[in-house]
C-alpha cells in the first residue's frame, strides 16, 4: 500500500494557563492520501483549528505538542524546530476564515501575493507582479489588472477571500488547508468559493483539509469526514456512510440539527442540549456523556476506544447509535 501523503499520529496539544492546562487536542489520528479531500467537522472549541494550526506551525510558543506529523516522509515538527520556513507557504498552505485579518490592510492585494513569490521562490519584482495578476484571474476575480493595485478594504468579502486563495496557490502547494473559508460571506458567495476550491484542487492535483462546522458543506466536497469533539476524533467515514449510518451520538445530533429540504417549512431545528465540556483538566470519561441521550454508567468511568473498520468507518463510543 502506498504511503499516505500526510500522517498524523497521537497528536496532542496542551496550553498551560493560570487556571490549569487546556487539553485542546487529545490523541488525534488520521491519514490523507495525495489528491484526497478530508473534512474536519465539529462545534467551536472542538479542536479543529488548533489541529490545523499545529500542521502549519502557527501555535504560540507556550503550546505543548506531542505526537507525530509526517508529510511526504518528513517530520513536520522537526522542520519547525529547524526553522524550515520555506516549507509552509510552498508545500503546505492555509486559507483562513477571515480575509480581513489575514490580509495586510496597508498593502495592495497584488503586493501581498508578489512578496510571497519573492520570499519563497526568489522571483524579481516585475515577474512576481505579473504572476500575482495572473493568479487573481485564475481565482475568478474580474479585472485582475485593476484589482492587483487595490487595497483589501476596496474589495467585497468574497473578492478578499479569493485574494487569500490566490496567495495560498502562489507557490504551487501540494496540500491546502481551508479553515472555515466561507464563514464571513453569504450563501451564494459561499457556494462560489467552495466550487472554486474544489475546481482548483482537481485541476492542480492538490490535497485538501476542509475545516467547517457544517456537515452539509463537507458532504459535497470531501472524500472523507472526521467529526471532532472535545479535542478527539469521535467518528470518521466517507460522507455517504456518515450520513446514512452514523454511529456516534454526537454525529447523529449534528445531523439532526441541520435543516432538511424534505421537511415542511418552519420545522423547528433540534438543538444539541447542554454545551461543550470544559477542556481544563477534563475528567476521565466520555466527553460527550453529559449531553448524550444514550449515556450509561460506563460512559462516566472511561474514555471509549476507537472501534469499527480502520480506514473505512471508525467511531469511539460505548453505546453507538443505530
Amino acid at each position: 500500500m502506498a504511503q499516505a501523503q500526510l500522517s498524523v499520529r497521537d497528536l496532542t496539544v496542551r496550553f498551560p494557563t493560570t487556571r490549569g492546562t487546556v487539553q485542546a487536542v487529545n490523541g488525534v489520528n488520521f491519514e490523507l492520501e495525495k489528491g484526497q479531500a478530508l473534512g474536519i467537522v465539529g462545534e467551536s472549541g472542538s479542536g479543529k483549528s488548533v489541529t490545523a494550526k499545529t500542521l502549519m506551525n502557527l501555535l504560540p510558543r507556550t503550546a505543548e505538542v506531542d505526537g507525530d506529523v509526517i508529510f511526504e516522509g518528513r517530520d513536520v515538527r522537526q522542520l519547525a524546530a529547524k526553522g524550515e520556513h520555506h516549507f509552509w507557504g510552498v508545500e503546505m498552505t492555509m486559507v483562513f476564515q477571515d480575509p480581513m485579518t489575514s490580509l495586510n490592510p496597508v498593502k495592495k492585494c497584488g503586493e501581498q501575493i508578489a512578496e510571497t513569490l519573492r520570499y519563497h521562490l526568489g522571483h524579481n519584482k516585475k515577474t512576481s507582479w505579473a504572476e500575482a495578476e495572473d493568479l487573481l484571474g485564475q481565482v475568478g476575480i474580474p479585472e485582475p489588472g485593476k484589482r492587483v493595485h487595490q487595497y483589501p478594504h476596496e474589495l467585497s468579502g468574497g473578492l478578499r477571500q479569493r485574494v487569500v486563495i490566490a496567495m495560498a496557490l502562489a507557490c504551487q502547494p501540494s496540500l491546502r488547508i481551508a479553515d472555515e473559508p466561507t464563514t464571513a460571506v453569504d450563501v451564494t458567495v459561499q457556494k462560489h468559493l467552495l466550487d472554486l476550491l474544489d475546481r482548483l484542487r482537481h485541476e492542480r492535483g492538490m490535497s485538501m483539509i476542509l475545516i467547517t462546522h457544517d456537515l452539509g458543506v463537507a458532504k459535497g466536497r470531501c472524500d472523507e469526514i472526521a467529526v471532532m469533539y472535545a479535542g478527539r476524533i469521535v467518528e470518521r467515514a466517507a460522507p455517504e456512510t456518515l450520513f446514512s449510518d452514523s454511529r456516534h451520538p454526537y454525529t447523529d445530533a449534528l445531523l439532526r440539527s441541520i435543516p432538511r429540504i424534505d421537511q415542511p417549512s418552519h420545522t423547528r431545528l433540534e438543538p444539541i442540549p447542554g454545551r461543550p465540556p470544559e477542556l481544563i483538566n477534563p475528567p476521565v470519561q466520555c466527553a460527550y456523556a453529559p449531553r448524550c441521550r444514550f449515556a450509561q454508567s460506563d460512559c462516566l468511568e472511561a474514555i471509549p476506544e476507537v472501534q469499527g473498520v480502520e480506514g473505512m468507518h471508525e467511531f469511539a463510543c460505548f453505546h453507538p447509535a443505530n
